[in-house]
């Protein structure tokens, strides 16, 4: 038997790995296989300074060692990685809010991978506009006589607010005040915009009479914020649109509504009530309205702004808007989704935020059962209980959604099985819920069902 000092000797160079075939054919990047192969040959001096190993393995195991070492790491190692998701919340802000649409998302491979028609009119062999697809899809599902897209809505909200009252005051209700995700506050973007914030009425009460009497020559703008991620109940009174817009006509002042989500349709037969829709907020009198365009709407994170021509010109002119104008991938991506509400049964069909909201529980309990009996056939145990998803995003706070989730069997305790199911290849992200973990049919796609299946079936065999 060697003696560890033969062995070290014996241990082959890096150099030497890297001209291995089974590392020069891999398709795996250089630098990250020579990585790999140096903590390879760690690990390997490890073992004989602990009398782990008495003979070095064959350079084409080494470097077999290697190549699933860094193959490993391309998979984990990276910050935006797939998962999939099965909490229940459609729309959660941790993994990515919407899922694209297949037409939205060849969009984006089309747009990314080669060059594009961004600013080039074919036809006339000139610069064309950027944004001219998405503002005539904009016009026809809203009603809308100009639109702006920017990088999410509380730019839109800054653009708006800079273009429109940094010289003067903002009137906007105390009970709408609101924060939004990451600690943005409203009062804080209007500080930025250079306006003055008029703040009138209650936390809970707020009424015509309160917007009227702040209104001077200073005012610039009516401010009325959709307060989207929480809700105030009871002893309660607000100023619906079509009042604001009676009253902002007769002072000759913009009325702006941020209506949060972005609902294009009629999202109350989903059972979400309170959500604005936004060509009816400006039937109703908005003359600006923005809204997110990864929320309800289903498409990538951007702020889009609708409304009166005159004001969105004034916008498309200001200094900020080029700070915040959005990339080709995301007007591709937003084009693509708008085409699709062309028909709203296409839309529901198509986009998945739609998709997965309308989904009747008949058919949601008909997956859970079609997923738990792949589980068996593999070998594993579950069983089918019924529970309720939320629409998240900061969408109808409150509101639940009937639903069936899969919950699997295993004598393992009920946060190991989560944490192995976070730490498969693609994370399986679940809930626990009454000692329980549960995995939500309503956010998972029947393409990973084979997948979840195997993953837990496995578990259900090889309790840890």
């Amino acid at each position: 038997m060697p003696s560890k000092e033969e062995l070290f000797k014996l241990i082959p160079q890096v150099d030497r790995l890297m001209q291995n075939e089974v590392i020069t054919d891999c398709n795996i990047y250089r630098h990250e296989v020579a990585s790999a192969v140096r903590d390879t040959l760690g690990e390997l001096r490890d073992e004989i300074k602990t009398s782990k190993i008495d003979s070095i393995p064959a350079d084409d195991v080494l470097a077999q060692r290697a190549v699933d070492l860094a193959m490993k790491r391309a998979q984990y190692d990276r910050d935006v990685r797939r998962i999939i998701n099965a909490t229940g919340v459609i729309l959660h802000s941790n993994l990515g809010r919407a899922c694209l649409s297949k037409a939205a998302a060849e969009a984006v491979v089309e747009a990314a991978s080669s060059y594009c028609t961004l600013e080039y009119n074919v036809e006339k062999g000139e610069r064309g506009s950027r944004t001219g697809g998405v503002e005539k899809y904009l016009s026809d599902v809203t009603g809308c006589e100009a639109s702006l897209i920017v990088n999410n809505n509380a730019a839109a909200v800054l653009l708006i607010l800079s273009a429109l009252a940094s010289d003067g005051s903002v009137v906007v209700s105390r009970g709408e005040l609101v924060e939004i995700g990451g600690g943005f506050r409203v009062p804080d973007i209007m500080e930025q915009c250079g306006c003055e914030l008029n703040e009138v009425g209650t936390t809970n009460k707020t009424r015509i009479e309160d917007y009227e009497n702040a209104i001077s020559d200073k005012t610039r703008a009516i401010l009325k914020v959709h307060s989207s991620n929480f809700k105030i109940v009871g002893f309660t009174e607000a100023v619906n649109i079509e009042k604001l817009a009676t009253l902002s006509r007769k002072h000759d002042i913009p009325l702006i509504e941020d209506i949060g989500s972005g609902a294009l349709i009629d999202v109350q037969r989903y059972g979400l009530n309170d959500e604005p829709l936004a060509k009816e907020s400006l039937k109703n009198g908005a003359d600006i309205v923005s809204f997110s365009g990864d929320k309800l709407l289903g498409g990538l994170q951007c702020g889009i702004i609708i409304g009166n021509k005159k004001l969105v010109d004034t916008m498309k002119k200001h200094p900020l808007y080029r700070a915040f104008r959005v990339d080709k991938i995301t007007i591709a991506a937003l084009e693509a989704t708008l085409r699709l509400y062309g028909d709203p049964r296409m839309a529901e069909k198509e986009i998945p935020v739609l998709s997965m909201l309308s989904a009747s529980e008949t058919e949601l309990e008909f997956r859970a059962e079609k997923l738990c009996g792949k589980i068996y056939a593999k070998g594993g145990a579950a069983e089918v209980i019924k529970t309720q998803s939320v629409a998240g995003g900061g969408a109808v706070p409150g509101l639940e959604l009937n639903s069936f989730a899969v919950s699997p069997k295993s004598k393992e305790s009920t946060d190991g099985v989560e944490k192995r199911l976070r730490g498969l290849p693609v994370p399986i992200i679940s809930r626990i819920e009454d000692d329980r973990v549960l995995l939500d049919i309503r956010t998972i796609i029947d393409d990973d069902f084979d997948y979840i299946a195997e993953s837990l079936a496995q578990i259900s065999r090889e309790p840890q």
